[in-house]
């Protein structure tokens, strides 16, 4: 028998209020299964199950507030890894309902013949993907880079588009929780800076020469690649990468926060897991999908609660320098600006080149100014490393 608590979803959450159930009493679940949905001041995020297990009590309503760390639901009894094939998790069979597919034509690809949501939207055959110009995309030659359609400007929140409903305003509590949480962050965090501006024009040339290769749905964008390289370069100075709680706890894996503005205002900042590990193409894919979640409110629980250090860039905004501040309790976040074309001394020869300025605020407690410079180094090292490959 374990109780299922709520789960922190951020140092700046103290409490959530209960949306939905995804399971019901007497349904399996496998550690990863989604089993409810809360809303937090930021967000709608689904809590997921940390254990196998089936539901012996749901100890919460719909409608509910409760603190972090109350017990939420209790699994006990059977074990359920050895389950026959076919045994459906509940978010799976909901999702099957959803697309209209026939579970009966699934493929399990879970151990023990468990089918999951992946495999119900593999039989339907729903693409993972949202359009580029959801990404922020940073500023290059148009006449280099094949064209990507861009919607029209999206009215102010509250306001009606032509033809549509109300986009809806700003989440209550948004503001104070951000705010609580930096200025939290500024009085307990003796931060530091350093900044280099990085010559960026061989590794994009060497983008938009893959992606000219490539169909539309496997490009990568510049974000992608600046994400990639921050990943790499965290590995290379772990003392960037991890928590300070009373002490400094280094990660084992990079697992980068990337900061998204929502469509109705605010800014939320979940995990790209594992994103050291990880190839460009496949980074790019889960930052297509994260975005997209982020953005109409289906993020995991997972995705909020671990992110090892964070990178906020601005695309197309034009702000060439961000200045960031830290999000407790890591100990680094990268800010990266506007790409711009600037004259450029290039063996002694004035040119003009795509830059970007990358921006290191950092926890004095745990590193100084030498290792963050060192930090910014290994990102350039690793963005000019691309040309290699």
């Amino acid at each position: 028998m374990a109780d299922i608590l709520m789960p922190s979803l951020g140092a700046d959450m103290t409490e959530a209020t209960l949306l939905e159930w995804h399971v019901g009493t007497g349904d399996e679940v496998h550690r990863g299964d989604i089993i409810a949905t809360v809303d937090t001041s930021k967000s709608a995020i689904d809590v997921e199950s940390f254990q196998d297990g089936r539901v012996e009590s749901l100890l919460v309503d719909p409608g509910t507030t409760i603190a972090v760390g109350t017990p939420i639901a209790r699994l006990g009894g059977g074990d359920v890894r050895g389950v026959a094939a076919g045994h459906v998790s509940p978010l799976a069979r909901r999702r099957a309902r959803e697309l209209g597919v026939d579970l009966a034509a699934v493929a399990p690809s879970r151990p023990g013949g468990v089918i999951g949501v992946a495999d119900v939207e593999a039989q339907a055959g729903t693409p993972m993907t949202v359009p580029m110009a959801t990404v922020p995309m940073a500023t290059v030659p148009m006449a280099t880079v094949p064209a990507v359609p861009v919607p029209a400007p999206e009215p102010a929140p509250g306001t009606s588009p032509p033809g549509g409903p109300a986009l809806p305003a700003e989440r209550p509590g948004m503001r104070e929780a951000i705010g609580a949480l930096m200025a939290r962050s500024k009085r307990e965090i003796p931060h530091y800076s350093v900044e280099s501006t990085i010559d960026i024009e061989g590794p994009l040339r060497w983008l938009e020469q893959r992606n000219a290769r490539v169909p539309v749905g496997e490009r990568i964008l510049p974000a992608a690649l600046m994400l990639w390289a921050a990943a790499q370069a965290a590995r290379e100075v772990p003392e960037v990468n991890g928590h300070f709680n009373g002490a400094f706890t280094p990660a084992a894996s990079v697992h980068l926060g990337f900061a998204i503005s929502l469509r109705e205002s605010g800014v939320i900042a979940p995990a790209l897991h594992d994103a050291g590990e990880q190839s460009l193409e496949e980074l790019m894919r889960r930052l297509r999908d994260l975005t997209s979640r982020a953005r109409s409110g289906r993020l995991r629980a997972s995705e909020m609660s671990d992110p090892t250090m964070t990178v906020t860039m601005l695309g197309e905004q034009g702000a060439q320098v961000v200045h960031g501040i830290i999000y407790p309790p890591q100990v680094a976040l990268v800010g990266l600006g506007t790409i711009m074309a600037r004259p450029w001394a290039v063996d002694g020869m004035l040119t003009v080149r795509r830059v970007v300025t990358a921006c290191l605020a950092a926890d004095h407690r745990v590193t100084d100014g030498h290792r963050g410079s060192q930090y910014l180094a290994a990102l350039e090292r690793a963005l000019h490393g691309v040309e290699q490959s």
